[in-house]
């Protein structure tokens, strides 16, 4: 199938990642970055996710004795420059073509871990090979069929993939309409997939996702962690309810999303969730978190809110199709950089400060001017 879209490779001039969106959409094909950048619906959850961080305000603190902010942290053995990984993001080859090959060098070379997708468009001896030892994690769209399930992990581990991350969030599409005004299908590749669904090079991700199984439960948890033997993150959950059915089916960690706002429009905002969902964890397993970011403040009262770990999906595929691997790292070395500033700002030395600092609730309840929304669709 013909389908062109960015070659970029070298570094980006740009301010924000606002402004980094604006400069994607107008390198990558309408379908490709309609499919990136929408959500479900009227889009009502994928804009809370980003206005809900101004429920909670950061305190600046003052005479704290705090000089250059360090924001190394360790995670599962691995010492990471900031608490920022990538997110699964599907089909990476839409935004550049050389999809996950080039944004595994990203992270790479940042230093960080890179989440693969099911549904990526580059197979995984290719991206494994990018990475060049950095660690890797798994994310899993659960098949209907258990022999296929034994054989990914098999690949997965054969990898040598330190962990497996469970989508539980998307047994089916969310009502992405963006998509079917774009008259949108899918023009890449998808070789994991592509191997028990030969001809699915062209067809809606709707054809795709029949594949996955989609009653999900505990006992799928309890199936990947006794049969990889690896770490088992529960991606999805938004409630007290989800975090105890995922522990006690032997989950290693929450990571606490809502897809982007690509699922459940009307649902909460991821941030809103994570408050919630830290409270049930109690520290009892890590707890990772995505959807909205793109500030370093965004960062920040995420890990005062809870989180170990933050994950970027959209903001580092913008900077794959603006700026191929130099991009993805330029997207993580800037989110480090205004975390640092925040740190400074608030009287935070460490990470494990922010996970100290209290937030203060917002008390104006403000009613947010969505004026200046992008208008990307």
């Amino acid at each position: 199938m013909d389908f062109k879209t960015s070659n970029a490779e070298g570094p980006v001039d740009f301010i924000n990642l606002d402004d980094l969106e604006k400069m994607a959409q107008k390198v990558v094909p309408k379908g490709a970055f309609g499919y990136i950048a929408s959500g479900a619906g009227d889009t009502f959850t994928l804009h809370e996710n980003r206005r809900s961080f101004n429920h909670k305000l950061i305190i600046p603190h003052t005479l704290m004795d705090v000089e250059e902010p360090e924001t190394k942290t360790t995670f599962a053995g691995e010492k990471l420059p900031a608490p920022i990984i990538m997110a699964p993001v599907a089909a990476h080859r839409l935004a550049n073509e050389k999809g996950e090959a080039a944004s595994a060098k990203g992270v790479a070379d940042y230093g960080s871990i890179y989440t693969v997708s099911s549904y990526s468009s580059v197979d995984l001896p290719k991206v494994t090979d990018a990475l060049h030892g950095a660690p890797e994690w798994f994310q899993f769209y659960f098949s209907k069929d258990n022999g296929i399930n034994r054989h990914i992990i098999d690949r997965v581990k054969e990898q040598g993939m330190k962990a497996i991350v469970l989508t539980a969030d998307a047994m089916v599409g969310g009502n992405r309409e963006t998509d079917a005004r774009n008259g949108f299908t899918f023009p890449v590749k998808l070789p994991i997939v592509a191997e028990y669904l030969p001809d699915s090079v062209g067809k809606s991700m709707d054809y795709v996702y029949k594949s996955a199984k989609q009653k999900l439960s505990p006992k799928d948890v309890e199936f990947i962690a006794e049969y990889s033997g690896l770490p088992v993150y529960v991606k999805g959950p938004q409630s007290k309810e989800d975090v105890d059915r995922a522990l006690s089916a032997g989950a290693s960690g929450i990571w606490v999303t809502n897809h982007g706002g690509r699922q459940l429009d009307g649902g909460p905002a991821a941030f809103d969730s994570l408050q919630e969902v830290a409270k049930a964890v109690d520290k009892r397993v890590p707890v990772i978190f995505d959807s909205g970011i793109r500030r370093g403040q965004h960062i920040f009262k995420a890990i005062a809110s809870g989180a170990d770990l933050v994950a970027l999906g959209r903001p580092a595929i913008y900077g794959l199709a603006t700026g191929g691997s130099a991009g993805v790292k330029q997207v993580f070395e800037k989110m480090e950089s205004e975390l640092k500033l925040v740190m400074q700002l608030a009287g935070t030395q460490t990470i494990e400060d922010i996970k100290h600092f209290e937030l203060r609730d917002n008390p104006y309840d403000p009613s947010f001017d969505t004026s200046n929304d992008l208008k990307l669709f």
